[in-house]
């Protein structure tokens, strides 16, 4: 199957068109409350960076307010009031001098990105929680869309354009999502001897595997490689 978009591309159209229509999140919204204007914007996969052991792109970036939160038994709407789903997505997460319901609505609105992409190309929606394009997936499918939870379990094993080394690999096999017509990619082992190396330049899906006694995995232009079905 061919995507005849850039990396990335799908998330940003799909977004676009979801925000037009107004899709409301799997769970609902806060009883009674209104729902904020705007969401959170998806963040890009991060640059390689050298060294460490760990995976060279990050996945969701942490909040960046760590200030003082709102006690959970002051996080209430202006009207209304939230669910017990809703209120415990926003325990420690809504800071002080902010709007519940503001906090609230980013999750929603994962929500809503995600049930959309998924009705596009699932791959596709588990490759942008994988790059970090949807943020924060993780918690608000916890509390706010459960029905999402295979989405995640599946991004925990991809990987983002990037360069991986030592324990952040995972030995198996994986097939690229929505690739540009420069994605291509390398496995090293022991000495920085290539084991497995390739590209697609008609921007087709492609799958590799990352062996056992590999050291290095280097992507680009790929965007996400999620672990192969067995079949298919």
């Amino acid at each position: 199957m061919r995507y005849p978009f850039p990396a990335g591309a799908a998330v940003v159209v799909l977004t676009a068109a979801l925000a037009a229509c107004g899709s409301p999140s799997q769970d609902g919204g806060a009883e009674s409350t209104p729902r904020a204007a705007a969401a959170a914007s998806p963040s890009p996969a991060t640059s390689p960076a050298a060294g460490g052991g760990g995976p060279a792109s990050a996945g969701p970036a942490a909040p960046a307010d760590t200030g003082p939160k709102v006690p959970s038994d002051e996080l209430t709407p202006a009207t209304g009031s939230f669910t017990k789903k809703q209120k415990e997505y926003l325990v420690d997460r809504v800071p002080k001098g902010m709007d519940p319901a503001a906090v609230l609505q980013t999750g929603q609105e994962t929500c809503d990105r995600l049930t959309y992409l998924v009705k596009a190309d699932p791959d596709v929606a588990v490759g942008a929680i994988v790059t970090g394009e949807i943020a924060n997936a993780e918690p608000a499918v916890a509390h706010l869309c459960t029905g999402h939870q295979d989405l995640v379990d599946r991004a925990a094993g991809g990987y983002a354009d990037g360069t991986y080394e030592g324990r952040a690999l995972r030995p198996g096999r994986y097939r690229d999502v929505s690739p540009t017509k420069a994605c291509s990619w390398q496995v090293t082992g022991a000495g920085g001897k290539e084991l497995v190396s390739g590209s697609s330049t008609d921007g087709g899906r492609s799958t590799l595997t990352i062996p056992v006694s590999a050291r290095t995995f280097t992507s680009t232009g790929c965007y996400a490689w999620l672990p192969a079905k067995d079949k298919g």
